[in-house]
């Protein structure tokens, strides 16, 4: 057997980078492009370009501008309201990790965390962290376990980066691995994962027990927040302020949201926001969970897991693309999130909640307020989503 030091699968995913988080923390494969190189387009245009069919969303970037001092209070305000229940979270979850392989992965072959970029980044971070804890740390040596965390791009209609997956696989050719997002909205990402892992679904293929180690058919999705139930493992169903929802590049290592690369021309690629390093938190939260976790007197507490999605919310959205007469689902963007990203990188028609006043929305509905969007309180209709963006039509409905 190769000796894991000179292991040219290893190697080649050590010249990758880890954004602005540590290198022990993460490896990001993704190709790093200059943001000169990359079409700067503004939000209306990009809209347009998007609904016609002529651009997909992955060839074009609006390129990141530092928060507002309104949007970085917000999100320190989250960070104080959300910093025990994320800890807490990220606890529950390593704890779970911990109880599913302990039995199955070693030094030499670790779990292998595998973060959707980039809503995924932070909490793969965390969870990289948690499981890396000391046994000699009697308070959270019951989830130690030997594991590698990488970020990998996936994008609607296109797919997991195919190139960076084979990487993984080459390089950790018995490892498990598990795939790590932040939280999910109508479980389109969900489904664009299993299309990409269809491939592996065979018990005969070389590669079924590195994805299908949970049995046939189980994509091992993991969230912090899960309320369209389509993860195989969530630390819950709710939908809430999840702090690093509230934030861009700036709490997910200054990366930007990824741009598609066709396979034979290797990997999808990145820019990485190095004018924004002033205001960058991505470490600064993770350390800062990463410390709340380490105090905290509760136990974790052994997570169920899904074999298979429960989509409670597919009605619920029907119901809102019959009510408000869209076509493509693409348009509908739930959960606190989503619904705030939309705002701020897209062109909003109008936002739906489902309370006038909820503590977890003020930013939200600040920013309709600054940008004149209409809000619709809708009540108990949409929950579990306390809220949902609806976005403009701009021409003819394909993307």
């Amino acid at each position: 057997m190769t000796h894991p030091m000179t292991n040219p699968s290893k190697q080649k995913l050590e010249k990758y980078g880890s954004g602005s988080y540590l290198a022990s923390d993460v490896t990001v494969l993704l190709d790093i492009v200059d943001k000169d190189a990359v079409a700067d387009v503004p939000v209306s245009q990009k809209e347009a370009l998007i609904q016609s069919g002529q651009r997909h969303y992955s060839d074009m970037l609006t390129l990141e501008n530092a928060p507002t001092a309104m949007h970085e209070q917000l999100y320190q305000q989250a960070l104080t309201q959300g910093t025990t229940r994320t800890a807490t979270d990220i606890a529950n979850l390593a704890y779970t990790l911990h109880h599913i392989f302990q039995q199955t992965v070693r030094p030499e072959r670790p779990l292998v965390l595998v973060s959707l970029v980039r809503a995924g980044l932070p909490i793969g971070v965390l969870l990289q962290r948690a499981l890396a804890e000391s046994d000699n740390n009697s308070s959270n040596s019951h989830y130690a376990l030997p594991s590698m965390h990488y970020g990998v791009s996936i994008i609607r209609d296109r797919g997991l980066d195919a190139v960076a997956l084979q990487m993984i696989l080459d390089a950790y050719p018995d490892s498990p691995i598990v795939f790590v997002d932040g939280w999910t909205g109508k479980g389109a990402i969900y489904q664009e994962l299993a299309r990409s892992l269809d491939v592996f679904n065979n018990p005969s293929h070389p590669n079924f027990a590195n994805i299908f180690h949970q049995g046939k058919n189980v994509i091992p999705l993991l969230t912090l927040a899960d309320p369209a139930g389509v993860a195989w493992l969530a630390a819950s169903e709710e939908d809430w302020l999840i702090p690093s929802g509230l934030l861009n590049s700036t709490v997910s290592g200054l990366i930007s949201r990824s741009l598609y690369t066709e396979p034979q021309s290797g990997l999808h690629r990145s820019v990485f926001y190095d004018n924004l390093v002033a205001v960058d938190h991505s470490l600064a939260f993770v350390d800062h969970i990463d410390g709340a976790r380490r105090a905290l007197s509760t136990p974790p507490q052994d997570l169920q897991t899904f074999k298979q999605p429960r989509y409670q919310t597919a009605t619920l959205i029907d119901t809102l693309a019959m009510d408000y007469n869209i076509s493509n689902r693409n348009r509908i963007k739930p959960t606190i999130a989503e619904a705030t990203r939309a705002i701020l990188r897209r062109d909003p028609e109008r936002i739906l909640l489902a309370s006038a006043d909820h503590p977890d929305t003020v930013l939200l509905r600040h920013l309709c307020s600054e940008r004149d969007i209409n809000i619709t309180v809708l009540g108990a209709k949409i929950l579990p989503y306390q809220a949902i963006t609806l976005i403009k039509q701009r021409a003819t409905d394909r993307s």
